[in-house]
């Protein structure tokens, strides 16, 4: 009875003005309610086939005719199939996919005053690309034009106003060998989507080739996404936006510092670089630790491992206010969990350092932030951006210029299809979003994978294996030491420190053979010129 009183509200409120949407929402949050707790409704499908984007969609849509040849946005996955694949039911599984998920069948287009809108197709004109390397001699060879091929595939650009934005190759290598590369554009899909569409590809193949001769049984999806757009849309503007971003503000403040993390190369002023990644395991016995400290802390693993980074991001550029990006899966309700579409929402999580405080103020610190951005998560990252209005640059993202990606390990594992094995293929990264993401994995058996994914042309590959070890470091002291200051971290190994003091021996013989040192040269210049303006600063000198 409460479910079906809530959805009659729910239907009540699709109905009304959006000045009357603002009264009722005052009203029920006056009864201590919210419009959250409220269903989602499957929108009349006999009205036009087209609607508002959601606030994260139209970023997506603005960046893309920045930069309509850009793939930073693509989401890429490649699946090695082995055995004997009948492509036939490979092509009818992901035409039931397409027909299943409006998502796949959604094309983008602008409207009068710069506005756009999406547009749900009934059908779309989808096939696979197939690509056949079988001819090709020698397997070396046919492994370095399977890459090249996967990459030609995940590397060219979406056109969101025409589509199909889900794209399908299937790379023969050998009669019993393949390659399937999944290919879709942000602006209608998440990693979450990948996986459901891995788990529904899966489930339709294994219907087809076992015999049945409809689509595989799954359950009726209740809404699509431009339902779950809709929906955001009256929720937000109801008055939800202003509580949520009321928050926000305070949080983030009015200031908007840009991260120096000291490079390598000098920055592009297009912000365009290509990602490498380097990639860790925390030991065990780290691991344990960490665990031990958040717990007995009142926290979690995530909210200790963003603690011990943005220290490491404190010790590398010297700043204070240190803000990171953190992706939520933002599939908190019970509608959306088996949607394609693109719900991934951003958190800005800030924190101001000093030198002198405790680890164990900086972990309270997380604590505080990760809580209060969970109580405050549908507020879309972009009416944040929109709200602050910060300095757009293409050479920086806006807000923040560094990600802090923490996944648990309750993926499913890849079924076997039948007469089939699959094993996941690593695209590797193709172009990097922000200049440097920490993703880290929390699996079910208790490890705790890493990597630093970073832009390729502004760092070494052997500065950001050394910044890894400093992040070990520095969780160290946060699992062992979490009463240390935070300037009285030891970052440096053995091997560095050496390195230091042969670097120092070596300045000290430069120095004995040019003359006094730089130190002894400014005191004697001080005490002949005592008057003198030694330093300035800004508007302030000494």
């Amino acid at each position: 009875m409460e479910t079906l009183a809530t959805r009659r509200i729910a239907e009540r409120f699709s109905r009304l003005t959006p000045e009357q949407r603002r009264t009722v929402y005052q009203k029920i949050r006056a009864e201590g309610l919210t419009l959250g707790q409220f269903p989602i409704l499957a929108r009349d499908t006999s009205s036009p086939d087209h609607c508002h984007l959601s606030y994260a969609q139209l970023r997506q849509w603005f960046l893309w005719q920045l930069d309509p040849s850009s793939t930073a946005y693509h989401i890429s996955g490649a699946l090695r199939l082995t055995g004997a694949l009948d492509v036939a039911a490979v092509r009818a599984s992901f035409d039931a996919l397409v027909q299943r998920h409006e998502s796949l069948r959604t094309t983008f287009r602008a409207q009068a005053g710069g506005l756009a809108e999406q547009v749900i197709h009934e059908s779309v004109e989808f096939d696979i690309a197939i690509v056949d390397l079988g001819a090709i001699a020698g397997r070396d060879s046919r492994e370095i034009r399977l890459r090249e091929e996967a990459h030609r595939l995940s590397d060219t650009p979406f056109d969101l106003t025409t589509g199909p934005l889900l794209r399908v190759g299937l790379i023969r290598l050998a009669p019993e060998e393949h390659m399937l590369v999944v290919v879709m554009h942000h602006i209608v899909s998440d990693g979450w989507s990948m996986q459901i569409i891995v788990d529904e590809f899966v489930a339709q193949y294994r219907a087809r080739v076992q015999g049945a001769a409809e689509d595989a049984d799954l359950q009726p999806l209740p809404v699509q996404y431009a339902d779950y757009a809709v929906w955001q849309r009256n929720w937000l503007e109801a008055g939800e936006r202003e509580r949520q971003l009321g928050y926000w503000t305070s949080h983030v403040g009015t200031d908007q510092p840009v991260l120096q993390l000291p490079a390598d190369h000098a920055r592009r002023a297009d912000g365009r670089y290509s990602a490498a990644r380097h990639a860790f395991e925390l030991p065990e016995a780290l691991v344990k630790g960490l665990q031990k400290r958040a717990q007995g802390r009142g926290a979690t693993l995530f909210m200790i491992l963003l603690a011990g980074f943005q220290v490491l991001l404190n010790r590398y550029t010297g700043q204070s206010d240190i803000r990171v990006g953190v992706p939520i899966a933002n599939r908190h309700r019970v509608e959306t969990e088996g949607v394609v579409g693109f719900f991934v929402n951003t958190q800005l999580l800030r924190s101001v350092l000093d030198s002198r405080e405790s680890l164990t103020q900086v972990l309270a610190r997380a604590k505080e932030a990760a809580l209060g951005a969970q109580a405050h998560q549908d507020l879309p990252f972009e009416q944040l951006v929109e709200a602050l209005q910060p300095e757009r640059s293409l050479s920086t993202s806006p807000l923040f210029q560094v990600m802090f990606n923490h996944q648990r390990g309750d993926f499913k594992a890849l079924d076997s299809l039948p007469g089939l094995t699959m094993t996941e293929y690593d695209l590797g990264t193709q172009a990097a979003q922000f200049e440097l993401t920490l993703d880290t994995s929390e699996d079910a058996d208790g490890r705790v994978r890493a990597s630093f994914k970073y832009a390729a042309e502004l760092f070494e590959p052997q500065t950001v294996e050394r910044m890894a070890g400093h992040y070990l470091a520095l969780l160290e002291a946060l699992a062992e030491r979490p009463e240390q200051t935070v300037g009285d971290v030891k970052l440096l190994d053995e091997a560095e420190l050496l390195q230091l003091q042969q670097w120092g021996s070596q300045h000290q013989s430069q120095e004995s053979s040019v003359g006094d040192p730089i130190h002894s040269r400014i005191e004697r210049e001080a005490a002949q010129h005592p008057e003198a303006t030694a330093l300035v600063f800004g508007d302030e000198s000494l």
